[in-house]
């Protein structure tokens, strides 16, 4: 009887765990031990993971210089390290860091991969510039939060914790944005590149800018002369209240087209592609950003 027993109880032992070797195997991913080690490739992606994650997760943001252009970043060994050790790789996508996927093909890594693009169903060739959509940013959030679950399922009620704190958080700058929508339904509004495309479409403003113009400078490219003749007269005409430029892109034709802002007398505001100053949470940047936008329409 007692032999009975024991094999009963070795049984259903063996099958709890065939289960979990089942699920394992379906989902590729075993429980991480100690902290996540997380690698972001750019500091916003990091700075929202890691409030989400808490004191569960180290978390290294590559792109975070705010005197470089994020296009342009250059891995190494150490990088190809941190890729190749990672539980968690977080990209952006859609060609905006093409160095970041080639570094997940390379590096050979078995870490779980979120690429943004990919996520919101983008593709090269998209507007990269998701972290100015607040709608995508709400979706990320709760994707970051789920994929931290799988990664460590025993800390859930930790992350949901962490994950609903970083959503009134950001309720903050989401509502200044639908506040602008309330108070400047319309306004036209101008920007050198297209990394204002969504904020502006968020806001309620009426971006204008030629957007070949806009796409030319956000890949690094020369403007066709038409566009540049059409922004130009956007301007000259007082067409548009506020000029948006991307502060880490400038370059000598949108150097002149902050100038030919001044001259006639319309403001010019800042952005940035990463955070800035890089140790600012996500949602103080934007909200930052909103307000300066805010306080010259």
């Amino acid at each position: 009887m007692f032999k009975r027993i024991l094999i009963v109880i070795f049984i259903v032992i063996f099958l709890g765990l065939a289960v979990l070797l089942i699920q394992s195997s379906k989902s590729g991913l075993n429980p991480v031990v100690g902290k996540i080690q997380i690698v972001a490739a750019e500091n916003f992606w990091g700075s929202l993971v890691s409030q989400i994650g808490g004191n569960q997760v180290d978390v290294v943001s590559l792109v975070s210089d705010p005197n470089a252009d994020p296009h342009e970043y250059e891995v190494n060994a150490s990088v190809a390290r941190l890729f190749a050790k990672a539980n968690y790789v977080i990209i952006n996508g859609a060609g905006y860091d093409s160095w970041a996927q080639s570094m997940i093909s390379s590096s050979g890594t078995g870490s779980l991969v979120l690429n943004v693009a990919q996520f919101l169903g983008k593709k090269n060739g998209d507007n990269p510039h998701f972290w100015y959509n607040p709608d995508y940013v709400n979706q990320i959030i709760e994707q970051m939060k789920n994929n931290l679950i799988k990664l460590k399922p025993n800390q859930r009620s930790y992350f949901s914790s962490n994950y609903q704190k970083l959503q009134n958080k950001l309720k903050v700058y989401q509502d200044n944005l639908a506040l602008i929508k309330k108070q400047f339904q319309g306004v036209k509004v101008a920007s050198t590149e297209d990394i204002f495309y969504y904020m502006a479409s968020a806001s309620g403003l009426d971006l204008i800018s030629p957007p070949q113009f806009m796409q030319a400078v956000a890949n690094g490219n020369d403007p066709s002369a038409s566009s540049i003749v059409t922004f130009q007269n956007q301007l000259k005409n007082h067409q548009v209240k506020l000029l948006i430029f991307n502060s880490q892109t400038i370059n000598p034709i949108t150097d002149s087209m902050k100038q030919l802002a001044s001259e006639n007398n319309i403001p010019t505001v800042a952005i940035t592609e990463t955070i800035q100053p890089p140790n600012q949470p996500f949602q103080d940047w934007m909200n930052q950003e909103i307000i300066n936008i805010k306080s010259n329409l």
